[in-house]
């Protein structure tokens, strides 16, 4: 089953070609290459019926019905005293006689007469002629019974019957990543089993002669591998099957049998490496003849060129996203543009990321024409929250994505920013 159609709704119709590719002189801007890539991703089809207690992170295949209300009758929201909010009609303080006590799950057949009170526990459901609550702290004991002082509100600390959810109504949307909170409301709704999208499947590749392995000795010029293992981590957070297929160093032979291996395991594959200026001559012969292939240069940095499209092998068929080689650079363009396309792909439907808005402590030097992301440390200071870079910006040091707890979002028509002056910074926490 296809995951992926070329037809770009923002260009005009063109015949087909292979590994069409965006000019040298034409830049996407970030917005056009995110709405490209979510909109030219069809989602996975194939669900699956799990356990809830293995629900965690799955994706929601269909609209999660409640079978109950919930809570399922009028209950107390307080400890303290149960009575009926007529008793208030005379106004001031009122005394009120003890009947007896309501315990959470338990459910008492005494019906509340005129004058009559019952104490009553968090949880417990109310009972009949009651519908309001008084604090316990708040209420005396005397020979005329329990005083209930004058400023009561009539309805106050009783939670409704179906107030949080009504029998028949969406629980979960089709679509919602399952968190804590929906594993312990699907729980709360008695539900024992959850439809949900089948794992996406997303091999990593790293290429280049000059990428080694761990635990392989480093020769002049060498590098360790270090894209494929922070990409793995930030996949794994997106709860897909992984699919390591190691280094490939820059031989075709080499290289194409580790891209059809990825097309006839995964669904998509992520590498980083060779899609720059120079890089991009012998990938792109490569990918032409595997599948339909895009190399694009974006307006953004760190992370200008990408490559991204389908390769098919054998029947299957993958979506590649082909990340630059720099290790920062490879990270920002995952967070920025693979992870919601991913997310798609899963049969996520994203929701929005966090923004922030900060006051700059140094200046930022920007010129008009490219989305920026810098690498930030926000952190409260005398006059509010505000923002500091990590250091150096240079899209080869990972250490500053390890220091940084927060990217800084310089707008593509933005220019320089003032010591003081606000900007928006999106937090790491969740976004890696």
């Amino acid at each position: 089953m296809p995951l992926l159609t070329m037809s770009d709704p923002e260009r005009p119709a063109q015949p087909p070609a292979r590994s069409s590719s965006v000019s040298d002189s034409e830049l996407l801007t970030v917005e056009a290459a995110q709405r490209r890539m979510v909109a030219l991703c069809t989602p996975l089809a194939v669900t699956e019926l799990v356990e809830l207690g293995a629900a965690q992170g799955r994706i929601s295949a269909v609209d999660i019905i409640s079978p109950i209300d919930v809570p399922a009758h009028d209950n107390s929201a307080m400890d303290g005293f149960a009575f009926s909010a007529a008793e208030l009609e005379v106004g001031g303080e009122i005394a009120l006689r003890e009947v007896g006590t309501a315990l959470a799950g338990t459910s008492s057949k005494t019906r509340l007469a005129r004058g009559e009170c019952m104490r009553i526990m968090t949880g417990a459901v109310l009972p009949e002629g009651a519908d309001t609550v008084v604090p316990m702290e708040l209420t005396t004991r005397a020979l005329q019974g329990v005083i209930i002082p004058a400023g009561q509100r009539a309805g106050q600390h009783r939670r409704q019957r179906g107030e949080d959810l009504k029998a028949g109504s969406t629980a979960v949307p089709k679509g919602r990543r399952l968190g804590p909170a929906e594993v312990g409301l699907l729980a709360s709704l008695g539900i024992e089993h959850v439809p949900v999208v089948r794992r996406l499947r997303v091999a990593v590749l790293s290429t280049g002669d000059e990428v080694r392995a761990l635990g392989e000795p480093l020769g002049r010029g060498q590098i360790y591998d270090s894209n494929r293992y922070t990409l793995a981590a930030m996949l794994r957070r997106l709860d897909v099957e992984l699919i390591d297929l190691g280094v490939a160093a820059d031989d075709p032979v080499a290289l194409e049998a580790a891209l059809r291996r990825g097309c006839r395991e995964a669904d998509a594959l992520v590498t980083s490496g060779g899609v720059s200026v120079g890089e991009a001559d012998f990938t792109r012969t490569l990918l032409a003849r595997l599948g339909d292939v895009a190399f694009w240069k974006i307006a953004m940095k760190p992370g200008r060129p990408l490559a991204f499209g389908t390769l098919a092998d054998d029947g299957r068929q993958a979506v590649l996203f082909g990340l630059p080689g720099n290790p920062v650079a490879a990270m920002v363009t995952f967070c920025v543009l693979v992870k919601e396309a991913l997310a798609r792909l899963a049969g996520e439907v994203p929701r929005p990321m966090a923004r922030l808005t900060l006051r700059s402590a140094e200046d930022l030097p920007k010129k008009p024409g490219r989305t920026e992301f810098l690498r930030g440390i926000a952190y409260p200071g005398e006059a509010g929250w505000q923002v500091r870079l990590t250091g150096e910006q240079g899209s080869g040091i990972l250490r500053s994505m390890s220091e940084a707890n927060c990217l800084i979002v310089l707008a593509h028509a933005q220019g320089p920013v003032a010591k003081g002056e606000f900007v928006e910074a999106l937090p790491l926490d969740g976004l890696l």
